[in-house]
């Protein structure tokens, strides 16, 4: 994973993701939903806040003695203040710093970050050796049917886990999990490439687009989608505790 380019992408887009990443904002409500009726975490560590969608709704609905916000953009951290003072945001590559980190927490929680990870597997489990031993580490991430049309299309992708995949990584664990289908509509595939653009999510190459690259695009999508171009989001859910 090229953690320059995807800082340099999500810096860039930090002004447009709010009013593009619509899944992501579904996405967090979703994850605030799935705690128990406990609204008091001593210890809070949000891993990828970005603009604070997360956060906002943490902070409005739990409450806390140290709350850490990561992202691996540095400009989050005019967001992060704005929402509440409380919270410290800390910049950098969360799989070092969590090397680093000698606090355990009592709620990790993350919001479509994690799959931007090197080592998926082993930093869940990483972060889980984190927890207190009531603690409760909460992420969404995307399956295996995520941005299907973009890997018909480009044939690449990010690597995505299935629900099931990620079930059997994680059986030792206390696991609940969740997934969903969402499909956004487009008038055209330029429409599309435009908001992966400015979620700034088309993080995974560096390479710059020419007239031709956005015909042979356009074409492929339009045989993928015979009627309205469509972006699949899968959204999966995951909650982990130790076992006692």
């Amino acid at each position: 994973m090229d953690k320059i380019l995807i800082q340099k992408r999500f810096s860039r887009r930090l002004k447009t993701y709010d009013e593009n990443a619509r899944i992501q904002k579904q996405m967090a409500e979703k994850l605030i939903s799935m705690l128990s009726e406990e609204n008091f975490y001593e210890n809070i560590l949000e891993i990828g806040c970005g603009t604070g969608f997360l956060t906002k709704i943490v902070s409005e609905n739990l409450s806390f003695k140290t709350y850490k916000a990561n992202d691996i953009v540095s400009d989050c951290s005019e967001y992060i203040s704005s929402i509440n003072p409380k919270i410290k945001f800390i910049y950098g590559d969360i799989e070092k710093l969590i090397d680093e980190s000698e606090t355990k927490f009592d709620l990790i929680i993350s919001n479509a970050a994690i799959q931007w990870i090197d080592d998926f597997e082993n930093f869940v489990k990483k972060l889980a050796s984190k927890l207190t031993s009531n603690g409760v580490l909460l992420f969404s991430t995307f399956g295996a049917e995520n941005f299907r049309e973009i890997l018909f299309v480009l044939g690449k992708t990010l690597k995505y886990y299935s629900l099931k995949e990620i079930e059997q990584k994680f059986a030792d664990y206390n696991t609940t999990t969740e997934e969903d289908i969402r499909i956004m509509s487009f008038k055209t595939p330029k429409d599309v490439l435009r908001h992966i653009q400015n979620t700034g999510v088309n993080a995974i190459s560096a390479e710059t687009w020419s007239k031709k690259n956005l015909s042979e695009f356009e074409a492929g999508y339009n045989n993928f989608c015979s009627g309205r171009p469509t972006l699949t989001y899968n959204p999966i859910y995951v909650k982990i505790s130790p076992k006692t």
